[in-house]
């Protein structure tokens, strides 16, 4: 029997383009499915490794801090011995499920360049050759920045997080013992929030070229963009300043970046504009 033909972007109707698009999600979903099992094996690595790491007081990042405090002579919470909080789970299947959704969540975020790929694959047939190939590198820088921005949420965001609201009292009649589902939530939010805003450069990318986006427009909203950046940085991290603008100087700098990213689309276009012309 001869192999069927795929068929080109132009010759598929919209139910052949949804036949196509279900394909890919089937593929991504599985790739997470199989990282999330093997995750699943892995759960002494995942819990008291990665996501308990923020809680023990050896923790680079406290480490760090405390390298610094104690260079200025000034004392610091970071510098002591553990946190006062432990955490427990409260509910029957608490703990299954809290190492099913890691599981599926470490799925997500280890697959993220092979869900860009489907991703990609499934954008770049309705694609002219030139815009194919200014945009090979999508997939690699993508993925670049948001295993930037995880890395960034784990060991800035997550330990300030945690040390700030597990070191807080309102009274010392309260202990603070924190529920498993809430603490391993506290660090998701941080990495995947700080993944995803890592990625405005590429959002910035793509604004530019279907002309929603700029240079001007981001100059000219530039204030309003550091006033979101602030809520953001607030939203994800403890409500102290030190926090928020640890969290909101890398995606200021994102932002600036963004501006130069939007300068080089635009004046390629203009080159592709001004080609058309001449060739005419």
């Amino acid at each position: 029997m001869a192999k069927k033909q795929k068929k080109s972007p132009d010759e598929m109707s919209f139910l052949d383009h949804l036949e196509e698009l279900r394909w890919h999600l089937v593929r991504s979903t599985l790739a997470v499915v199989i990282i999330a099992c093997v995750a699943f094996v892995f759960k002494g690595f995942i819990f008291d490794v990665i996501l308990f790491g923020p809680k023990n007081m050896d923790f680079p990042t406290y480490r760090f801090f405390c390298q610094i405090a104690t260079y200025f002579g000034v004392t610091s919470e970071f510098c002591g011995d553990s946190l006062p909080i432990t955490i427990q789970s409260r509910l029957m299947a608490g703990q299954f499920s809290a190492h099913i959704w890691t599981s599926i969540w470490a799925g997500v975020i280890l697959g993220f360049p092979y869900i860009l790929y489907e991703l990609w694959k499934f954008i770049s047939p309705g694609l002219y050759e030139n815009e194919r190939k200014h945009s090979r590198g999508f997939i690699l820088t993508a993925s670049f920045l948001f295993f930037l921005g995880v890395l960034f949420g784990y060991y800035v965001v997550a330990p300030l997080s945690i040390n700030f609201l597990g070191t807080y009292q309102v009274s010392s009649e309260v202990l603070n013992q924190i529920d498993l589902a809430s603490y391993v939530s506290t660090v998701r939010a941080s990495v995947i929030a700080c993944g995803i805003m890592f990625e405005l450069p590429i959002v910035i990318y793509f604004l530019t070229k279907v002309g929603l986006v700029t240079p001007e427009i981001l100059k000219k909203y530039r204030k309003m963009a550091l006033v979101i950046v602030l809520i953001l940085s607030a939203i994800i991290t403890p409500p102290d300043v030190t926090s928020q603008i640890v969290v909101a100087i890398p995606v200021l700098i994102l932002y600036q970046i963004s501006i130069q990213i939007s300068k080089i689309v635009v004046k390629r276009e203009a080159k592709k504009e001004k080609a058309k012309k001449d060739a005419k």
